[in-house]
């Protein structure tokens, strides 16, 4: 005869990577506190895009999910790397910094930076985006590729820790 001895709560294979107490997230509109007004759509739908294909977790219209990811906006800057002798620009860096905050319903902090002070629940998430518009880079697709960028490396935050 054989009995099994263990830990009740323990999972296998990639979901245990994941809250086994959240199921579902509402991640409302990115709020933007830059110019450029279409940034915070995209970096909301790129972030249920990534929270559907690579976690559990249910993302769902209803504010009263089991939690809710909110981000911002809060610096999208732009500036000239390189340029020619009769300064014309070559290159081109654009940084977007987002915060983001990820809470359960019944308010416990399910991301946080051990960096802040406490009482923070505010994570910061830099991406930077490099042009060279005379190899032919468009500045909206180099957009595109730092929120994909940010969603990936928020959404690799959702991740339990061990």
């Amino acid at each position: 005869m054989g009995a099994l001895v263990g830990c009740t709560g323990y999972q296998w294979g990639s979901r245990s990577l994941f809250r086994p107490t959240v199921r579902t997230v509402h991640v409302p509109i990115v709020r933007n506190e830059t110019f450029r007004h279409d940034v915070g759509p995209r970096l909301t739908e790129a972030i249920v895009r990534r929270l559907q294909e690579s976690t559990p977790y249910i993302v769902t219209g209803d504010p009263q999910a089991d939690s809710v990811l909110t981000c911002r906006v809060v610096s999208d800057a732009k500036g000239s790397l390189t340029e020619t002798n009769t300064d014309e620009v070559r290159a081109l860096e654009m940084v977007l910094a987002i915060e983001a905050s990820w809470v359960s319903r019944n308010g416990q902090v399910l991301m946080e930076n051990r960096i802040l002070p406490t009482g923070s629940i505010a994570v910061l998430f830099n991406q930077d985006a490099r042009i060279v518009p005379e190899a032919g880079q468009a500045l909206e697709a180099e957009i595109q590729t730092a929120v994909d960028g940010l969603a990936d490396r928020i959404v690799s935050q959702m991740e339990a820790r061990w």
